[in-house]
């Protein structure tokens, strides 16, 4: 290809002066492909470098410090202040880059001439430094972000007291513009967040990483404390318990037929809760007590309780009975009516799941891939959970049975059944006035061109209870 006069230049007759020195075009040639060379090794060193320290976590690096890893401490230094480091990095960055560009087009432009030479140098240059400056380094810095934050701790201090006048200067005019225009100029969060968490938990189950025993737990710990005494309690229906002036043996054999350990005392009526007596004080006063037999009285081995809210988050009520060392409370409402019980038992299921006793069936049975039956009490979270569909929840109702009279409006049969968006639930078992089971059953979802009803159909008995 013929230059043009105006940009081409003599090859022999090109000579650089430098220190009283005369260069040559090949020789100024190998001097300057060696220094992009350099150069380019810099560029990925400021490349790699963002990635790795950044990308270290805090609590991560407060490990490799209490480890005693060397280098550690030198990161943190760095990273504690992480505006600085930044403009360390992207300033040497920069400089590096600019440099290798401007070499790159003054040795392209001796053989190309002025305006080829430009743009083989913009293209070439671009290529190299996302390859080997961007791509290649940071890719390594992800895989390896601990052992290369130490490693190129120390270059980086050296960098910025090499270029410590412009690092400042840029420091500060960046802090000044971020507060012209409203920015807070955070850099990077102390911690991940809650969200972030839950979303790595969330992923950490999809690939693999966590079994779905254990991804089960972790998301029912972050669900804790959300949850408040109303959800986890046993209703007042539910609650055994024994009158104040009942005779030792009868507070025994309560125990036994309702095996349970602790049982609370009342006087009167349930509303006037006394306290709570073990079956082991029972026994062990009853047949190895100073007291004689007919002298000895309930009200003696009684423990005081905690009267709580319904409204009482669990993870505070959990902490004020492990700080009293007790293992009931009392759940009242806002005109101090009891509504129920609930224990530490109960407040631990609701991280590691239902903890069943013998013969005691499953408060979720798995029937079908689309069909489950629950009992009464359940709550709807577990139920959705179970069956991967979104019944509602209401301010008056928690639990699937609450959900049921809440649709019907009025005391139901057995066989009863009712569809709401996509599921059927039919009654299965009612004692008095109280749902014990309950079986939905997940429908097919109609096609899109036809029309799915928004509100649950009127509840309907079977024929047989016509």
């Amino acid at each position: 290809m013929a230059l043009s006069p105006s940009l081409a230049v003599p090859l022999a007759a090109y000579e650089l002066p430098v220190v009283g020195i005369e260069f040559d075009q090949s020789i100024v040639t190998i001097l300057g492909t060696l220094a992009i060379a350099v150069l380019i090794a810099l560029s990925a060193f400021f490349s790699s470098s963002e990635i790795a320290m950044f990308n270290l976590p805090k609590h991560r690096l407060e490990g490799m410090i209490e480890d005693e890893i060397s280098g550690a401490t030198l990161v943190k230094s760095l990273k504690d202040d992480p505006h600085r480091l930044l403009v360390t990095i992207l300033v040497g960055n920069n400089i590096v880059n600019i440099a290798m560009s401007s070499i790159a087009t003054a040795i392209l432009s001796l053989y190309f001439g002025g305006l080829v030479g430009v743009l083989l140098a913009t293209f070439g240059i671009t290529a190299l430094v996302l390859l080997f400056g961007e791509s290649v380094p940071k890719s390594y810095a992800v895989e390896n972000t601990e052992s290369w934050a130490v490693r190129i701790s120390k270059p980086l201090k050296l960098t910025e007291y090499l270029l410590f006048p412009l690092i400042v200067l840029f420091d500060y005019l960046t802090r000044q513009i971020n507060r012209l225009i409203g920015s807070t100029g955070a850099i990077e969060s102390p911690y991940v967040t809650r969200d972030e968490i839950q979303e790595m938990i969330e992923s950490g189950e999809r690939e693999g990483v966590l079994e779905e025993e254990e991804h089960e737990m972790l998301t029912r710990i972050f669900r804790f404390n959300n949850t408040i005494v109303k959800e986890v309690m046993t209703p007042r229906l539910d609650m055994t318990a024994v009158p104040k002036d009942a005779p030792i043996d009868e507070a025994i054999e309560t125990c036994i037929q309702s095996g349970h350990a602790r049982i609370p005392v009342y006087e009167g009526s349930l509303d006037n809760v006394q306290g709570v007596v073990h079956i082991r004080d029972l026994v062990r006063d009853l047949n190895y007590g100073e007291a004689a037999d007919d002298e000895l009285e309930l009200a003696d081995l009684i423990q005081p309780t905690l009267h709580v809210p319904e409204s009482k988050n669990v993870d505070e009520l959990l902490t004020e009975m492990r700080e009293n060392r007790m293992h009931m409370a009392i759940v009242i409402d806002e005109f101090g009516t009891t509504e129920g019980l609930v224990t530490m038992e109960d407040m631990i299921e609701e991280i590691i799941g239902e903890i069943l006793e013998g013969g005691e069936e499953q408060p979720i049975e798995e029937i079908a891939d689309d069909t489950v039956l629950v009992r009464g009490e359940v709550n709807i979270e577990d139920v959705n959970e179970a069956l991967d569909i979104e019944l509602p929840e209401g301010q008056e109702f928690e639990t699937i049975a609450g959900f049921i009279f809440n649709r019907a409006g009025r005391l139901v049969e057995e066989g009863e059944e009712i569809t709401y968006d996509g599921v059927r639930i039919t009654v299965e078992t009612v004692e008095n006035t109280r749902i014990l089971k309950a079986r939905l059953t997940k429908l097919e979802q109609p096609a899109d061109d036809e029309p799915e009803p928004d509100d649950a159909a009127p509840l309907e008995a079977d024929d047989d209870h016509e």
